[in-house]
């Protein structure tokens, strides 16, 4: 049986269709009452409405996110995550998995939103309406290399190409796993500067990001002098190629450093497709 869609009351229309006019997709209490010309207690009672209906949703007191309507729009919508981040921590971008999409670097789309900061928050994990946050929390040395883009109807903070693969490399977890990180390197190896990805692994001070990077370009046989300048750096001791996989040794990798947990194959499946 089919669910009777709940109609909009006049005030309930003008406020959401002046909203998308002049481009809101977050509002506040007070947008509501220079829209609506009317007292405190009936804009209260009109958000309470709509909140109801499911066309707005409160991110905090005073605050709402505004859910566009169902037909068209979705260029923007898809989008819409990144803007409501901005809304929710400072400092921020968009990181790890939702970077590697947004760069074009992976075409896996991520059901959660991932928001990169430096403040520690109660709750890792939010939901508004349809859209999932994750907050990851970075040190202040390792909160660096973002930009802003802009998009209609405001911007936000991302990670660039480079340090996109810099965090992955770090925390693989928050990408799909190190097979995302290896399939976006590929795909973008023509626009990555990778002695940028090489200065931003030194500047973050985690030695396992440059051996991961120097194997997997090795691996993938880019030819580029970053890789033979981290062979050449004689990492001591052996580390984890891939964090969260098995921890069945293969084998070691000497010239890199590295305890190889994953086979070549297993690591390049994604190649076959």
């Amino acid at each position: 049986m089919a669910t009777r869609e709940l109609k909009l009351g006049p005030m309930e229309i003008r406020l959401l269709f002046t909203l998308e006019e002049e481009g809101k997709s977050i509002f506040r209490t007070d947008d509501a009452k220079r829209i609506l010309h009317s007292s405190a207690a009936s804009v209260k009672n009109v958000l309470y409405r709509l909140r109801k209906k499911g066309r707005i949703e409160e991110i905090e007191r005073g605050k709402y996110l505004l859910f566009p309507a169902k037909s068209g729009y979705e260029g923007k919508w898809s989008e819409m995550p990144f803007l409501i981040a901005s809304e929710l921590v400072t400092p921020y971008y968009i990181g790890f998995w939702s970077a590697l999409n947004y760069w074009g670097m992976t075409e896996q789309v991520p059901s959660v939103t991932f928001v990169v900061t430096t403040k520690r928050k109660k709750k890792k994990k939010l939901t508004y309406g349809p859209i999932n946050f994750e907050f990851i929390t970075l040190s202040k040395k390792k909160f660096f290399g973002m930009i802003e883009e802009k998009v209609e109807g405001g911007k936000f903070n991302m990670s660039s190409r480079e340090k996109t693969v810099v965090d992955c490399l770090l925390y693989p977890q928050y990408c799909g796993g190190i097979d995302e990180v290896i399939k976006g390197i590929w795909e973008d190896q023509n626009e990555l500067d990778f002695e940028k990805i090489l200065d931003y692994s030194r500047k973050i001070g985690v030695e396992v990001v440059m051996r991961r990077l120097g194997y997997i370009l090795d691996m993938l046989e880019i030819k580029n002098e970053v890789a033979d300048k981290i062979a050449r750096s004689n990492p001591k001791g052996f580390m984890w190629l891939d964090p969260i996989g098995s921890k069945k040794i293969l084998e070691y990798s000497k010239k890199y450093g590295l305890i190889i947990n994953r086979t070549k194959k297993e690591l390049t499946s994604w190649m076959g497709y």
